[in-house]
This record gives structure tokens, sequence and C-alpha cells, in this order.
């Protein structure tokens, strides 16, 4: 969960979805970083691969707009 991602590179557009997501369904190293939680929200990008994972909604649509992507919200 600490990895860095570039968000800016041109392969992800500028549309990003965002999805609630059970931590119940992610792979256990995964569920070892996020005790505690049952759900997440995932960001995907527009060829839908997942491009972050956080904590909750606010900052998912916050972290999108910072790197001038224009989320959506998907359920």
């Amino acid at each position: 969960m600490d990895q860095k991602y570039a968000f800016d590179t041109p392969e992800h557009g500028k549309i990003v979805y965002v999805r609630p997501v059970a931590v119940a369904d992610l792979p256990d190293d995964v569920r070892r970083h996020v005790a505690g939680a049952e759900q997440l929200y995932a960001v995907h990008g527009e060829n839908g691969d997942r491009i972050a994972l956080v904590r909750d909604r606010r900052l998912a649509f916050v972290l999108a707009r910072q790197h001038d992507m224009k989320p959506v919200h998907v359920h």
C-alpha cells in the first residue's frame, strides 16, 4: 500500500472510476496492511486498471483531483 505511482502518465487518461471494495475480497498481502477496515475504495483508470486503493471515498476523490483527473463514482 505504500507504493509510489506515477499518476501523470498519459495512458491513464483524465477520467477515473471510484468504487467500494470489500477488504475480504482483496488478496492476503493487501489485507495485512488494512487491519480493522471492512471496506476500501479503489481508483481505476479508463482501461480498468486499479491505480490506487484508499481508506475512504472522499480521499479517493481528493487524490484523483490533485492529479488533474475527473473521478466518477461507480457502484
